[in-house]
């Protein structure tokens, strides 16, 4: 299913967790934090100014993005888990 988030809306694919910690010890669901990156799937059209024009994003489709713990709120599309946030819950940009 093909999804636009509208306003200043960006939907992003979070990565998945890690099923080992660096010494090698498998952690159970339970005791995996989910990760706090991702890749930018989809963007609005961007924040409606007061001039009425609309303010463009400092990231693009694409991107793999760093975002804040608790950002964005998390909906289901045919079966994956994406993330609906807002620019200003993105930290960086990876590259």
């Amino acid at each position: 299913m093909k999804t636009k988030p509208l306003g200043e809306k960006i939907l992003v694919k979070r990565f998945d967790a890690e099923e080992k910690t660096a010494g090698g010890i498998v952690l159970p669901d339970a005791a995996k934090e989910k990760p706090k990156e991702g890749k930018i799937i989809a963007l609005g059209d961007g924040k409606l100014l007061d001039s009425g024009e609309r303010a463009t994003f400092q990231v693009k489709k694409g991107d793999r993005v760093v975002f804040t713990s608790y950002a964005g709120t998390e909906i289901d599309i045919d079966g994956e888990e994406y993330l609906l946030m807002s620019e200003d819950d993105i930290l960086a940009i990876i590259e």
